[in-house]
């Protein structure tokens, strides 16, 4: 099953992609499938182990600096590319990018360290940048908290309880829960499908938005792409876990992101995280592929 791994997202990209009117009946799946997911992969997770170090306050920092930066820089060029780049920039990282980065040989504890910490502090931080920038949702910090915070929690903190719970209170069924952590990579593949399938149906029913948005937007997310995934994994290559690096600051919870603008500032922004969620899974892709093909030579 490992050699067909690589394929696994294309083809939930492309799946989604013909099929979205179809597929995005089971939107209301994605939060289960996300549960899952994470319960599979913490179940292996060591809390006595978890540390918060330089490594996660170097990428919370460029998170926190480089998202408002890139703001003010866009802003005279193109206000809602500046919103959009704002909010790629500031979402934190990807439940997903805990699987993806096991899978390519990250450290799990140092991953599921960083993605818990990247969602709770943008859960805080988020709602005092939509504040001085204007959004559109005229709610109090405490309000907007609340909302960002219940987004984030049942799909992240439950399941990391969950399965710590479990890890302490019943080892025997740990142990079995442990045998079937393959299933994570699966169930993030279908709730990909979904997603894609909500994104893609997302830009098709927006209305007067031109191509020179578009290509300037598709343009724009594949620069921060681009430097998010190559900034964390230089980053991650200091502090001994490249692959962490990358998808901790690369992979991000566009799903979030894309509620973050549709609810905060000008809709049409969400449309640079909407293309960013392909672009992290193509590369994510090919670095699965890379990795299977090496593996493959070295083993003839």
């Amino acid at each position: 099953m490992q050699q067909y791994r690589s394929y696994v997202l294309p083809f939930a990209i492309i799946l989604g992609l013909l099929f979205h009117s179809y597929i995005i009946l089971l939107s209301s799946a994605v939060p289960i499938l996300i549960f899952l997911m994470l319960f599979f992969t913490y179940s292996s997770i060591h809390v006595s182990k978890m540390r918060i170090g330089n490594f996660d306050l170097y990428l919370l920092l460029f998170q926190l600096v480089a998202s408002i930066l890139s703001y003010i820089l866009l802003y005279t060029f193109d206000h809602e590319l500046a919103q959009g780049a704002l909010v790629c920039i500031l979402a934190p990282t990807a439940t997903s990018a805990v699987v993806i980065a096991v899978m390519l040989g990250g450290n799990l504890t140092t991953m599921g360290v960083y993605t818990l910490l990247s969602n709770l502090v943008v859960a805080f931080m988020a709602p005092i940048y939509f504040s001085f920038i204007g959004g559109c949702a005229k709610l109090s910090f405490w309000e907007s908290f609340g909302l960002i915070f219940a987004k984030i929690a049942p799909v992240l903190i439950l399941p990391f309880i969950l399965a710590v719970s479990i890890q302490k209170f019943s080892p025997t069924l740990n142990t079995k829960i442990l045998k079937l952590q393959f299933i994570s990579f699966y169930l993030w593949a279908l709730a990909l499908t979904v997603v894609i399938a909500k994104i893609i149906n997302f830009i098709l029913n927006q209305q007067g938005i031109s191509l020179w948005f578009m290509i300037g937007a598709g343009i724009l997310a594949l620069i921060i792409c681009i430097i998010q995934f190559a900034l964390g994994k230089y980053i991650g290559n200091r502090y001994g876990d490249k692959v962490a690096g990358g998808q901790s600051l690369g992979q991000k919870n566009t799903v979030l992101a894309i509620w973050m603008s549709q609810t905060y500032l000008n809709p049409i922004s969400s449309i640079i995280p909407a293309i960013y969620v392909i672009l992290q899974n193509v590369y994510n892709s090919y670095q699965l592929w890379k990795q299977d093909t090496n593996h493959r030579k070295q083993h003839g």
